[in-house]
């Protein structure tokens, strides 16, 4: 047997392989991301400043992706907040890797939409990450944008039956308790995601029915949230 061909035929395979799994990047562009295409709908922001602290504010419900222990997330004092002095926190620091919490909001369901929250990354040992969910079916089914201040990047994900696939990111500096906006609009099959000036787009077609938009959070990281604004888009 010819050792060295095999062996280098391997190698050759495997760094196909690589190359493969490593081109899940999408292409990055500056300034203001491209509207919706369509009618604007509906348009909602929610501050969180008229809600009583240290509950989950009406009209939201709390769920978790994966496993550990229970999501936690409340109204909580910050003189931070750019819509006055209130913020939702998740506020739990369960190390569980594979841990997803979630908070969606009742009040709106559509398939046509565009998602945007500001959040400040306040802290976590494993993870600093902050999400946005669009056509969110239950926990275990949804879209969702995030950004992450450990790893300094931003991706857009699909969760289906529990589990999470990458569809394409970004790599983009998240600097940790400063106020980001975070945006995710889904049009049809096509998103656009976006971090402050820094935005993508990408196709999926997994989930093609209306659905909740919701905010969302992963293991330990503890992120706060303000002004969730949803802008539905009705027609072609």
């Amino acid at each position: 047997m010819d050792h060295g061909r095999y062996l280098a035929t391997g190698l050759a395979a495997l760094v196909a392989a690589w190359g493969v799994a490593g081109c899940n990047h999408a292409k990055s562009h500056t300034g203001p991301p491209p509207a919706p295409s369509g009618k604007p709908g509906s348009e909602r922001l929610i501050g969180f400043s008229q809600f009583d602290g240290g509950k989950t504010p009406p009209g939201f419900t709390v769920a978790l992706t994966g496993g550990g222990g229970p999501a936690v997330w409340t109204v909580q004092e910050d003189s931070t907040a750019p819509s006055g002095g209130k913020v939702l926190a998740q506020t739990t620091k369960d190390t569980t890797d594979y841990r997803f919490p979630v908070c969606a909001y009742d009040g709106v369901s559509a398939k046509d939409v565009a998602a945007s929250v500001q959040f400040k990354s306040v802290s976590g040992r494993k993870d600093q990450a902050a999400g946005v969910i669009v056509r969110y079916q239950d926990k275990d089914n949804y879209y969702v944008a995030r950004a992450n201040a450990l790893e300094d990047n931003l991706r857009l994900y699909k969760v289906v039956n529990g589990r999470r696939s990458e569809i394409t990111g970004i790599h983009t500096k998240v600097a940790p308790n400063l106020w980001h906006k975070l945006t995710l609009s889904a049009k049809g099959t096509h998103f656009i995601v976006s971090l402050d000036d820094k935005w993508f787009e990408a196709d999926d077609g997994r989930f093609q029915k209306a659905g909740k938009v919701g905010l969302w959070t992963k293991a330990d990281s503890v992120t706060c949230f303000d002004n969730l604004k949803i802008e539905t888009y009705d027609g072609p």
